[in-house]
């Protein structure tokens, strides 16, 4: 049962049965991963370990039998952070277990125009994840259970538009 007084780590932790991410932003700007990022764009090689922290952290949600997934809403061209994002990111944590689904909005018009990016466990209480105008994060904003349900709206709303990262990511991918 996750606690409304958890913080966002404490939620992966103690969630039961799942925990959606709905991202909606072309560009994120997150310091720590500004080397990798910069290797993938001068076609340097994925890192062995490379996410290894967050690939066990799904993984062992997996193995207990819990879902990860998330919806990208992008727009080609991709931008050069979502191409190593899906690239490198999705394809390191899809082996730990997380499920991936891209909505695509450059040949529709985005259904989830107003949604903000944020994670959701169990169905209850969710997390809204704030950025600044440069995409760097500036912190989680935890929400009331009775918002629950927009959320899960949001979510089924982008799950009916998108199609599983695989296949899309075959068509217009690398």
């Amino acid at each position: 049962m996750i606690s409304s007084s958890s913080s966002l780590t404490e939620r992966f932790k103690e969630f039961e049965r799942e925990a959606f991410r709905l991202e909606v932003l072309a560009e994120y700007n997150i310091p720590s991963s500004a080397k990798n990022l910069e290797a993938f764009l001068a076609g340097k090689p994925q890192p062995a370990n490379y996410n290894a922290g967050w690939v066990e952290t799904v993984r062992t949600a997996s193995r207990a039998g819990k879902r990860m997934y998330r919806v990208h809403i992008v727009s080609r061209p991709l931008t050069d952070y979502l191409r190593y994002e899906l690239g490198w990111g999705y394809m390191a944590n899809t082996a730990g277990g997380e499920e991936f689904f891209i909505l695509d909005t450059t040949e529709q018009p985005n259904p989830l125009e107003d949604a903000p990016d944020f994670w959701m466990f169990d169905e209850t209480g969710p997390v809204v994840m704030r950025y600044d105008e440069t995409g760097a994060f500036v912190g989680p904003e935890f929400l009331t259970e009775e918002r629950a349900e927009e959320f899960i709206g949001y979510r089924d709303t982008a799950l009916a538009h998108a199609e599983p990262f695989p296949e899309w990511w075959a068509k217009h991918g690398g």
